[in-house]
């Protein structure tokens, strides 16, 4: 634990969102592991991130090695590897909060929204895991195309679902590290509108021609 703050384990964090959130953690100082199916492709990918990112206490491990080194787990794969990579470690993530940033998109059409029977892919996996995981969703409707420049400013807000506040709480400070803005938005059943919504930004990129269109909450205080 680096200075007071958990260690974050990123499942799937050889891929383009993973490792930008990945990039993102390691810069405000938490300890991250990056986990992946094979177990040297995510220590070449960790290692990657740490010559990029000066003092950056980065590994690489297989999902399981990380699952259980991690103390917040966030799940950034593909709709397709979603159960089948939580529940292979399942064990590892009971008494933790796992963060989904899972979006139900179904390959060609990805600008259709598409969901599931039952409405949220993320209310489906708290189901299978059972009570003993915290399940927040989260980062769904933030583009991984600027997420890895750390320079970068992401225009873009993040919907934080769970039907446990404290654990909601502690997904914000993540955004906020990430330096973006997050927002309580109710119990895991709202995170069915965040998972359509990102269709709905596919759409637009699509339409006006740019590459992160986002979503902004707008009337609060101060605003």
């Amino acid at each position: 634990m680096a200075e007071g703050k958990p260690t974050l384990a990123v499942l799937g964090g050889t891929g383009k969102e993973g490792s930008g959130l990945a990039a993102r953690w390691a810069a405000a100082g938490y300890d991250v592991v990056i986990g992946g199916r094979d177990a040297a492709k995510a220590e070449a990918a960790a290692a990657e991130l740490a010559a990029e990112i000066p003092g950056a206490n980065v590994r690489g491990a297989d999902n399981a090695t990380a699952a259980a080194a991690g103390e917040i787990i966030v799940l950034a794969v593909p709709y397709a590897a979603q159960q089948a990579t939580a529940l292979g470690v399942a064990d590892a993530l009971q008494g933790k909060i796992l963060v989904d940033v899972t979006v139900p998109l179904v390959p060609p059409k990805v600008n259709r929204v598409q969901l599931p029977e039952g409405g949220s892919a993320v209310v489906a996996l708290q189901k299978a895991l059972g009570d003993g995981v915290r399940v927040v969703s989260a980062f769904q409707n933030i583009s991984a195309h600027h997420l890895r420049d750390l320079h970068h400013d992401l225009d873009c807000d993040v919907l934080v679902a769970g039907d446990d506040i404290d654990a909601r709480e502690q997904v914000i400070v993540l955004a906020e590290a990430a330096k973006l803005r997050g927002f309580h938005a109710g119990p895991l059943c709202n995170s069915v509108v965040a998972e359509a919504l990102t269709s709905v930004l596919i759409s637009i990129n699509q339409r006006y021609k740019v590459p992160s269109a986002g979503i902004r909450i707008t009337g609060l205080s101060g605003e």
